[in-house]
């Protein structure tokens, strides 16, 4: 059988999976990610004329694919808010953004050199990696689509459907202030053996502050003129309402590229400029359309990610993967990401409940391969630490978000279905007093 045949198997199915797993799965302890995941190692595993994926030699075609679907991911985080932007309602999100990724990030940097013997320069990046909660794979524990009667309708000082905001806005701007470490550790590697800290201010001057604001305008700017187009020009004939939600795509890949070519962090602009798009108009209906539109492109090219990730283990990736590499894998996963949570969120007014699911469900996935991929492809002879552990971090890697599908996976719905009624029982209770 030709490879190009089998080629087009593979997307027929995936694209197939797509579209019929939220249906057979919606009541089962099972997510449809973990199924990509497993037929990808079955179809590779296969003897059929394919060669499994292999991110460490296809690195530039791992950058740009996951690239891809996280900015879609995260244009349709962004419609799904349906908090109006203000600093107190969105003081569970900063706790997350600004303790618990740090510390998240800094105890794995000392596991990678206390434990893996690592250099620091690949420690740090290990932290960046594994820090963001991830905007594809976290949809189970994200809020709703928009404009329906959701929890973040609700006065956001009561904390009624935090769980759900808390970690769809983490997962929208994490991925973009995760960024700077990754270069942190670019910068850490090519400074290796010299005594001058000039290299620091230009990291904290430029990859810190400037790209993190670039993004931020561009974003803005952009969230407002998508807003204006979309809002001011409705669809009237049918070739139009045949694109209807088109302008989600639109307005991902534009505002992604403008940031990225003035320097700015495009993660950050896409998730602003949804932001500032969903603002625009809170009760239109056109936000279904455009909402919808971004998850169905979310989601197949998720499927092709996750199948490809399922082949790439059937082909070794996880081979270079020692015991305390995989011993790390799992403090990071069910110890260093809740404690960070559970510090972050010390003194708010978020129930003990929502803490622990908050802290617990920190999904990793693409987004940290798209991390990874983007370092090993920017890291130079200068950068030679970081290509030399290559093999290991991306067994790591694939290890933490292999374990991550697993658990978060099969338990997402059980735990957000049991909060939801819970908090619904609550509601009756209250309104019957």
């Amino acid at each position: 059988m030709a490879s190009y045949e089998v080629t087009l198997l593979f997307v027929g199915l995936a694209i197939m999976g797509a579209v019929a797993l939220p249906r057979v799965l919606s009541d089962k302890p099972m997510s449809f990610p973990l199924v990509y995941v497993i037929v990808g190692f079955v179809l590779f595993a296969l003897p059929l004329e394919t060669t499994p994926p292999d991110p460490i030699e296809q690195v530039l075609v791992a950058e740009h694919l996951t690239e891809l679907v996280v900015i879609v991911a995260l244009m349709g985080a962004g419609l799904k808010i349906d908090r109006p932007f203000d600093p107190r309602g969105w003081s569970t999100t900063w706790r997350l953004l600004l303790i618990a990724m740090p510390i998240t990030i800094l105890v794995t940097a000392v596991l990678g050199v206390t434990v893996l013997g690592t250099l620091t320069a690949t420690a740090i990046l290990l932290g960046a990696i594994v820090a963001p909660t991830d905007p594809v794979l976290a949809s189970d524990v994200q809020a709703t689509p928009p404009t329906e009667e959701v929890d973040e309708d609700v006065d956001a000082t009561r904390q009624e459907g935090t769980i759900r905001f808390a970690l769809t806005s983490e997962a929208g701007l994490n991925d973009g202030l995760a960024f700077p470490f990754t270069y942190l550790a670019i910068a850490v590697a090519a400074a290796s053996g010299t005594s001058s800290l000039v290299w620091l201010a230009d990291w904290a001057l430029y990859e810190l502050l400037y790209k993190i604001a670039a993004g931020t305008v561009i974003g803005y700017v952009s969230g407002r003129v998508f807003a204006w187009f979309i809002f001011g020009s409705p669809a009237t004939t049918d070739l139009a309402r045949v694109m209807a939600g088109a302008e989600a795509l639109a307005a991902t890949l534009i505002s992604y590229a403008a940031a990225e070519l003035m320097g700015g962090y495009g993660f950050i602009a896409v998730f602003v400029a949804a932001l500032v798009l969903r603002n625009y108009e809170w009760d239109h209906d056109y936000y279904f359309d455009l909402h919808d539109f971004a998850v169905t492109t979310e989601r197949l090219l998720m499927a092709a990610v996750l199948v490809l990730f399922g082949g790439a283990i059937a082909g070794g990736l996880l081979a270079p993967l020692t015991w305390t590499g995989a011993l790390v894998g799992l403090v990071v996963v069910f110890v260093v990401r809740p404690v960070a949570g559970m510090i972050a969120l010390l003194g708010s007014s978020v129930s003990m409940a929502e803490r622990l699911v908050i802290s617990a469900f920190g999904i990793r996935g693409i987004g940290s391969f798209y991390y990874l991929a983007y370092a090993l492809n920017e890291a130079s002879f200068q950068e030679i630490e970081l290509l030399l552990a290559a093999d290991e971090l991306w067994a790591i890697l694939g290890f933490v978000v292999l374990v991550s599908v697993v658990v978060h996976g099969i338990s997402a719905n059980y735990v957000m279905d049991a909060l939801d009624r819970r908090r619904k029982g609550h509601e009756v209770t209250e309104s019957a007093h």
